[in-house]
């Protein structure tokens, strides 16, 4: 059964296989971002237009990155070092 996507900012309402909430905002770093409690999946899409799947984020750490003024920072020194991740193509 599909369900609904949540989605914050100038985007399309999609459906999704899971819920994911979509989050849109200024930064020189991040164009916008998913977040997929279900399968801990943080996903990053930046301004070049690369996306990228980071795997195992806890709801904790989405929740202080979600809080943070610099989103690019977050990610440099909590995210990129700590968690796996994967291109998405």
């Amino acid at each position: 059964m599909n369900e609904f996507c949540i989605v914050q900012g100038p985007f399309h309402l999609s459906l999704r296989n899971i819920f994911c909430t979509k989050f849109h905002m200024p930064s020189s770093v991040v164009n916008n971002y998913e977040y997929f409690p279900e399968t801990e999946i943080l996903r990053i899409v930046y301004q070049s237009g690369a996306i990228y799947d980071y795997l195992k984020v806890s709801q904790e750490i989405f929740n202080r990155f979600k809080s943070v003024q610099s989103k690019g920072r977050f990610l440099n020194y909590v995210i990129k070092p700590k968690f796996k991740y994967k291109k998405i193509e």
